[in-house]
């Protein structure tokens, strides 16, 4: 089996985890980011789509199978 499909903690030291942390938590809390997690909640999940956000502000329901495969062009050299 190539990769697990459960994904494992990163092994970083305790200081980087923690400065990691606090970036992650930094640009989740972005206007931008916030607006676009209020935007998911309103529209709601679908077990057989992913909703991804455009540039220009518009939102696209993708089908699981395409977002995942990264559209046909394989996963292997992202």
């Amino acid at each position: 089996m190539k990769g697990s499909p459960i994904k494992l903690k990163q092994k970083l030291s305790p200081k980087a985890a923690a400065a990691k942390k606090r970036r992650d938590i930094a640009a989740a809390k972005t206007p931008v980011r916030k607006a676009r997690k209020a935007q998911n909640q309103r529209l709601g999940q679908r077990s057989n789509s992913d909703i991804h956000h455009r540039s220009d502000g518009s939102v696209v329901r993708v089908s699981i199978k395409n977002n995942r495969g990264n559209f046909g062009r394989g996963t292997k050299n992202e």
